[in-house]
């Protein structure tokens, strides 16, 4: 063996030793940053229920909004926030879904498509109050759907569509082309393919985007604010077009109020909106694990 291999040798092994030593720097930053993330949401939702767990019994739960703290309950609010995610579900699903089947099995590769890919992946981080002014003119200004469930519905359906569309896209596109030529192959149409091959296998990953976009419209104040939810309701909605309120917009005003009692009913809202959203997280989980046991490659 010559001299020169031996130094290539040499200098190979001091490169593998010096990134495995990067690796590891990597993997203790890596590990330090996700405790110290954890340990502080822990610590937020721990002194969240610390706060509100006292509060909460049937009567916060059934009561509507008081000048009084110990009898001001959440029943409009989580009733609202229940209303106002059923139509923001029912509008933005179906069509975010649509769109990126459309871009991704539909659409011609063009200078177009292009255009509303950037679009549609910017869309996604804009800022909601800019949704809130768009739902504004559009949907109480415009379509003349007033300061009403369906104004804030759709104005949340504007708001997570983007991200359900890239999710739609990716999960779509992470469908090896073996499947689509197989289906060709015994004569289905490009819609039989669709609809038969690719969504069934891409749903599942279809639906964590899902999740992602509800929890986020779940959570949503500044929108809601724009476009008209009220912070003092004592009446339940019963139909698209009336006056709401929602759980964010409750705690928002609660914990505006100077008195400590209100701020305690904040607390116990909080606890309630966290309970909510992991319910709905929990139930769109396990229908993506019982659709993902049903499939076989």
């Amino acid at each position: 063996m010559t001299s020169q291999t031996l130094q290539n040798i040499r200098k190979i092994r001091q490169t593998i030793a010096r990134n495995k030593i990067s690796d590891a720097i990597f993997n203790v930053i890596g590990l330090m940053s996700m405790l110290v993330a954890i340990s502080t949401l822990l610590a937020l939702i721990i002194d969240l229920f610390i706060d509100g767990l006292p509060r909460l019994n049937l009567q916060f739960l059934t009561s509507f909004p008081s000048s009084d703290a110990l009898e001001a309950g959440i029943l409009a609010a989580w009733v609202g926030s229940i209303i106002v995610i059923l139509v923001t579900a029912s509008a933005a699903i179906p069509l975010g879904i649509a769109a990126g089947i459309y871009l991704e099995e539909y659409a011609r590769k063009n200078w177009f498509t292009d255009l509303i890919e950037i679009n549609v992946a910017n869309l996604a981080g804009v800022p909601s109050i800019i949704y809130g002014l768009l739902g504004l003119g559009v949907f109480v200004y415009g379509l003349k759907f007033e300061r009403s469930v369906l104004s804030a519905g759709l104005t949340l359906a504007l708001l997570i569509l983007p991200v359900i569309i890239v999710a739609t896209r990716e999960a779509i596109r992470a469908i090896p082309n073996s499947i689509r030529e197989a289906a060709y192959s015994c004569g289905a149409s490009k819609w039989q393919t669709t609809w038969d091959h690719i969504l069934p296998y891409a749903f599942s990953t279809i639906l964590t985007g899902i999740i992602v976009a509800l929890a986020r419209a779940f959570g949503e104040t500044a929108p809601l604010i724009v476009v008209g939810a009220v912070a003092f309701i004592a009446f339940l909605p019963t139909g698209l077009f009336d006056p709401y309120t929602v759980l964010p917009i409750q705690m928002f005003n609660w914990t505006d109020r100077p008195q400590v009692e209100f701020q305690v009913n904040a607390a116990a809202a909080g606890v309630v909106l966290v309970f909510m959203t992991l319910t709905m997280n929990g139930v769109a989980i396990y229908i993506r694990y019982r659709l993902r046991k049903k499939i076989k490659w």
